[in-house]
């Protein structure tokens, strides 16, 4: 299977789809940890990116900076 690229549509739907939230609600600059963002939650979504789009980031990158602005860049986001 061949590696699709994330795109801030999709980096928006999939962190609101663990907080249960619509991705609509899910700011580009607000931190996620208001929003319920835990280290188990934060874990999976590194998971699913590395398997679905072939995306290596290290959990404390993420962590350190829990912002959809800030994670872009760190997770290679087109479009």
């Amino acid at each position: 299977m061949t590696a699709v690229a994330l795109t801030l549509e999709q980096l928006r739907a999939d962190v609101a789809d663990v907080l249960g939230e619509d991705p609509q609600e899910i700011p580009l600059d607000e931190n996620l940890v208001d929003y319920g963002l835990d280290s188990v939650r934060l874990m999976a979504l590194a998971a699913a990116w590395r398997r679905d789009h072939g995306i290596e980031v290290a959990f404390a990158d993420l962590a350190e900076q829990p912002a959809l602005e800030s994670w872009a860049p760190l997770l290679g986001v087109t479009g």
